[in-house]
C-alpha cells in the first residue's frame, strides 16, 4: 500500500489540495486574502488557493511529525527576514493561519488534540493514504 512517505511532497500536497476544496469545513476566512503568511513575508501570498495548499501541507506535516503543536508548525513555515543592511534573522510563520487551519482540520475530523499536541486521526490517515495512492498513479 502506498503511504505519504512514498510520494513526493509536491505531488501529494497538490492532490490533497484539490480534495480539500470539496470539504465543507475547510474554507479560507475573509481576511485570508490580505494576511501575510508570516513576519518574514513582504506581501500576502499570490496563489489564489494558498489556504488549501497550506492546509494540505500542515496535514502532511502532522502525519509525518505528529504530535505537533502550533509553535512547531510556525517554526516550520517561517523564514528569513531581511532587515536592510543589517544581518537577516529567522522569523516564525503566522500563528493565526496555523491555528485556524488546525481548527478546520479538527472540525473535518482529520486531526485530534492530545496532551502532547495534535495527531492525525484514522480518518485523516485514510484520507492522506488514499490521496498518496492516487497521486502515485497519476
Amino acid at each position: 500500500m502506498t503511504t505519504v512517505r512514498d510520494v513526493a511532497a509536491a505531488k501529494l500536497v497538490a492532490a490533497a489540495k484539490e480534495k480539500l476544496k470539496n470539504i465543507e469545513s475547510v474554507k479560507p476566512p475573509a481576511w485570508a486574502r490580505f494576511a501575510k503568511s508570516g513576519a518574514q513575508a513582504h506581501r500576502p501570498p499570490e496563489q489564489p488557493d494558498f489556504w488549501y495548499i497550506r492546509t494540505a501541507s500542515i496535514l502532511r506535516r502532522i502525519y509525518l511529525d505528529g504530535p505537533v503543536g502550533t509553535s512547531r508548525l510556525r517554526t516550520y513555515y517561517g523564514g528569513r527576514k531581511r532587515r536592510g543592511y543589517k544581518p537577516a534573522h529567522f522569523k516564525r510563520g503566522s500563528g493565526n493561519i496555523v491555528r485556524k487551519i488546525l481548527q478546520q482540520l479538527e472540525a473535518a475530523g482529520f486531526i485530534a488534540k492530545t496532551a502532547k499536541g495534535r495527531t492525525v486521526t484514522p480518518k485523516g490517515q485514510k484520507f492522506l493514504d488514499n490521496t498518496a495512492f492516487e497521486a502515485s498513479k497519476g
